[in-house]
């Protein structure tokens, strides 16, 4: 399934119930269920299996279990589930910048919020969890999609988000970053080797991979764009694709199209620079910028 334009919004307890109700959904379409044999189940109405697929309203664990059950669900499937259910309506971080983030960037900031980890493809830019607030600032500051009142708040917000930096519980992070990212001097050459700095110590954390791609290689699978996959530990993947009007939410009945991006993601990697040889690159250009 690709969920785009209309992105899944609500409140900031919203995500989980997202990743759950499309799961169950998804579970039930693959086992040719309906929402009436699913209804029979929980003595309810279908309109209220509509509901739990949907989300609106928090799915409670004893009601996902009967669901998963039904559906023929293996055990540690139905156990993760259920325990995504117990953690759903719990404040989240953002809740104070909701005003000021789009719907469809607060729905990917939870779902980051409850990812065990992540794979990023930079062509353009770097992504927001490798920016300095420097190269946030200068990147928000003249944005169409960000009025210049609302920039500031935007920027702490992005600053809040970076889990890779947690000490607590630090996101898995692995990004392959196009070459020619490092020569757009975002902000002047001040902040732009203070960025590259910012990298080169994200690259020690034992959490982060950081890989370049030589600008040598002209042909490669990531060419129609970048894109972020998520993992999580009690859901099924997502593909995430931003677009200047909105993003594309990349799910499947079969997790076919996030499979596909999971080879990419093998085929970049293999063809990126080591973690070593791209720290070399960067020093290099920190150098080239003094």
């Amino acid at each position: 399934m690709i969920v785009s334009g209309s992105c899944p919004t609500g409140g900031p307890d919203h995500q989980s119930r997202w990743l759950i109700g499309h799961e169950l959904r998804r579970t039930r379409l693959y086992t040719r269920r309906t929402q009436a044999d699913a209804a029979k189940t929980l003595d309810c109405t279908p309109a209220k299996i509509n509901h739990l697929e949907i989300g609106p309203n928090q799915q409670q664990p004893d009601e996902v279990t009967a669901l998963m059950r039904l559906y023929g669900a293996d055990v540690a499937d139905v156990d993760r589930l259920a325990s995504l259910a117990v953690r759903a309506d719990q404040g989240t971080w953002w809740a104070p910048f909701s005003d000021v983030l789009p719907n469809c960037f607060t729905t990917f900031v939870g779902l980051e919020g409850l990812a065990r980890a992540a794979f990023t493809y930079d062509v353009m830019v770097l992504e927001g969890q490798l920016q300095t607030k420097g190269y946030a600032t200068t990147l928000l500051e003249d944005n169409l999609r960000v009025s210049r009142t609302d920039a500031g708040q935007v920027v702490r917000a992005r600053m809040a988000r970076q889990r890779v930096t947690d000490e607590i519980n630090p996101l898995q992070y692995h990004t392959v970053i196009e070459e020619g990212v490092l020569h757009r001097t975002v902000g002047g050459p001040d902040v732009m080797r203070a960025q590259l700095t910012h990298l080169l110590k994200l690259g020690e954390r034992d959490n982060v991979t950081l890989q370049m791609l030589p600008t040598a290689v002209t042909v490669h699978d990531g060419l129609a764009g970048s894109f972020l996959l998520l993992d999580f530990a009690e859901a099924q993947s997502i593909g995430y694709i931003e677009y200047p009007h909105g993003a594309v939410y990349i799910q499947d009945q079969d997790q076919d199209q996030v499979e596909v991006y999971d080879l990419v993601t093998e085929r970049l990697s293999s063809q990126a620079l080591s973690d070593a040889d791209s720290a070399d690159v960067i020093r290099a250009r920190i150098v080239a910028l003094s």
